[in-house]
């Protein structure tokens, strides 16, 4: 498997995918009653505009895309709702997908891995993230990892809890 930056020609496979995998999600809400957080999933290489933001792409050696995930070293452009863009010293990981003919291969850990990598060569301190209920997979991975829920990065996306955790480096 590969990690690297997406590149323009792969932006509407990535977003296809994370479309499809959040809209498969239990209890999450759908395209029809979110459309513009689909539209930003489908359009997930917009978010490349924003500065100190890295969109990466998990890929197999035939360049297949497995997954990807946007990194954040820079808090302020996390774009999420509660107190998450204020943290200082920190980087995010948000919007973490893989496919579903690529699951339990570890693509979503080594996606993860990376992003603690660069993390960690930015000098920042912690990683935070948040996910939903609905993602019981990515959470329990995101705590075997060492992440633990921060309380204080808890929001509400409409009627949808959003839960925080942080990494300490």
């Amino acid at each position: 498997m590969i990690i690297r930056d997406i590149q323009p020609e792969e932006f509407e496979a990535l977003g296809n995918i994370m479309v499809d995998v959040y809209s498969r999600l239990e209890d999450f809400p759908s395209p029809e009653e979110q459309p513009k957080y689909y539209e930003m999933l489908q359009n997930i290489g917009q978010l490349m505009q924003k500065p100190d933001t890295r969109v990466l792409v998990a890929l197999s050696e035939e360049d297949e895309i497995f997954g990807g995930v946007v990194y954040f070293s820079d808090m302020k452009q996390y774009g999420s709702g509660g107190t998450a863009t204020k943290e200082q010293g920190a980087s995010g990981i948000r919007l973490l997908a893989v496919s579903p003919d690529a699951r339990k291969q570890g693509i979503g850990k080594a996606l993860t891995f990376h992003c603690i990598d660069l993390a960690k060569r930015s000098d920042n301190d912690q990683v935070i993230l948040h996910t939903t209920k609905s993602m019981q997979v990515a959470w329990k991975m995101y705590e075997k990892l060492g992440f633990e829920r921060s309380e204080d990065l808890d929001f509400k996306q409409a009627d949808l809890p959003v839960y925080g955790f942080r990494l300490y480096l």
